[in-house]
């Protein structure tokens, strides 16, 4: 296999989908290439189960254009999965034997189990979701698992997907009040069937085009205001809200809705309803959607192989390496200004001018870690270049409300920037909350100035609370003149939110 490239292609129930991905220096996986092609396969499997002659000539047309990308960035091992109709078919194994001596692939078909399985491992090494429930939705299976503790539980695997619902209870292109019904009490039997999922209050976390086209229906409609779907959380009302509105429109407007891919006009509406009964059966008010899914499950098993492990042992470590990889942050630095940051944040609390709980102390933390990283942009817009990064970009680990926390944290320069920065989602948060992390950004801010010169010279830090001002005293290894000359500089900002002087002594050790 190719150092650099990795390939696979997954041959669904509705869709046939070639990936190629570039490891980058931080081992992370960036995809280069993403071709699809609307085979719909399940539609050429017949009552009896066997895979026409139509749907292997297109299995196979298929496959020959996707090698011919692969050669072209000459990758000659690539992974080849398939899933529920081709497991499904009772001509299976004439079928992978014709496709390896018509296309030189080689087709691992994928039992339920490791169809499952490959979903929640995508899952727990790229949320931050410890326990929960993974439905994966494809055109012709349904896969479910429970998790807990990051151990998977359970698993089961439904024979009907968005595709054959639509193809047994759907006879138009959009479904009458009627099949509706009929759909719903289908369903509701089937999740039934599953002890293990009733009641479980957990987390839903779904993978799939079709999940991921209704939160891409739910943030156009509600103009989201920051890029991204991977961590989207959606609550059951939200959902409610999309199902209504796509139930208002003719098939013809259903295909222009923005969000939703056009070839899935026709199975949405009863995707959705399999996503409200689950929600049910697990009473539940948490929707998360997992951007990575099967095809990344099949690469974390392959790519950990060597090392004996396929679960991350901390989905968040993993991911602020790779920023630091990505944009070459100084670790020595970050956690120097880390450590300054904690310290004077404990100090504030034991004084009363602060509430810093340990939610805080993290998004602190790794505020700390990315302060300033838009300075790898350019250094003279550093503070929106920090923003903007780190409010847009997928983080593995961190939901949208986290991430763009620490985007605020992280680019704090002055209370108007922040105002700046935050006016699109201040209904978000309380003004409590604001309030606190400008606070938590002003002592970033302060803590990197302790370490202007990236010398690491502080030793101790101590505060006193005076009657009118706060005094830092600050112990120094070497010569501290020049972090003495940028804390003058910033302690204002700290000193209008905690409505104080400042004054900070330096000395020797």
């Amino acid at each position: 296999m190719n150092q650099e490239k990795y390939a696979i292609i997954d041959i669904g129930s509705n869709t046939m989908r070639l990936v190629i991905y570039l490891r980058e220096n931080s081992g992370r996986l960036k995809e280069i290439e993403n071709v699809k092609v609307v085979a719909r396969l399940r539609n050429y499997l017949s009552d009896v189960e066997i895979l026409t002659d139509k749907g292997i000539e297109i299995l196979i047309e298929t496959l020959q254009s996707f090698s011919e990308v692969t050669k072209h960035h000459n990758l000659e091992d690539v992974k080849c999965v398939a899933t529920a109709t081709v497991r499904q078919a009772k001509n299976k194994d004439e079928i992978v034997k014709k496709v390896e001596k018509e296309s030189g692939l080689i087709i691992r078909v994928l039992s339920e189990y490791e169809e499952a399985y490959f979903g929640y491992l995508a899952v727990v090494n790229t949320t931050p979701f410890d326990s929960g429930i993974t439905i994966d939705i494809g055109g012709g299976s349904t896969e479910v698992t429970y998790f807990a503790k990051r151990e998977l539980l359970n698993y089961h695997s439904f024979p009907f997907g968005a595709l054959s619902l639509k193809k047994q209870f759907i006879r138009g292109d959009i479904p009458t009040d009627e099949e509706l019904e009929e759909l719903k009490a289908f369903l509701l039997k089937q999740f039934q069937t599953l002890e293990w999922l009733k009641n479980k209050k957990m987390p839903i976390i779904a993978i799939g085009g079709s999940a991921r086209n209704l939160v891409q229906i739910h943030q156009e409609y509600i103009g989201y205001p920051i890029a991204g779907v991977h961590q989207y959380m959606m609550s059951y009302q939200d959902i409610s809200n999309v199902d209504q509105y796509l139930h208002t429109l003719s098939f013809s407007e259903l295909q222009r809705v923005e969000g939703l891919s056009k070839d899935r006009a026709d199975i949405i509406i009863p995707a959705i309803e399999v996503f409200k009964n689950v929600m049910n059966i697990v009473n539940t008010d948490q929707f998360a959607l997992s951007r990575k899914g099967l095809r990344d499950g099949v690469f974390f098993e392959e790519l950990t192989k060597d090392i004996g492990i396929s679960i991350f042992p901390n989905v968040i470590e993993e991911s602020f390496y790779e920023l630091a990889t990505d944009y070459t942050i100084d670790l020595n630095h970050v956690f120097h200004v880390s450590n300054c940051a904690l310290n004077i944040s404990q100090l504030l609390n034991e004084i009363g001018l602060a509430s810093i709980n340990r939610e805080d102390s993290f998004l602190l933390k790794r505020a700390a870690f990315v302060y300033n990283v838009g300075s790898y942009i350019d250094t003279e817009a550093s503070s929106q270049h920090t923003f903007y990064l780190l409010a847009n970009r997928t983080i593995d680990g961190l939901l949208h409300k986290d991430r763009l926390i620490i985007a605020l944290i992280a680019s704090y320069t002055s209370k108007a920037g922040f105002k700046r920065y935050v006016n699109p989602y201040l209904d978000w948060f309380t003004k409590d909350e604001l309030a606190k992390y400008r606070l938590l950004g002003a002592i970033v801010k302060l803590a990197n100035s302790l370490n202007a010169t990236r010398r690491n010279i502080i030793k101790n830090i101590s505060i006193k609370n005076e009657k009118d001002e706060l005094v830092f005293d600050i112990t120094c290894y070497k010569d501290w003149k020049p972090e003495q000359y940028q804390v003058e500089k910033q302690k204002k900002h700290l000193e209008k939110l905690l409505k104080k002087s400042i004054t900070v002594h330096f000395q020797s050790e």
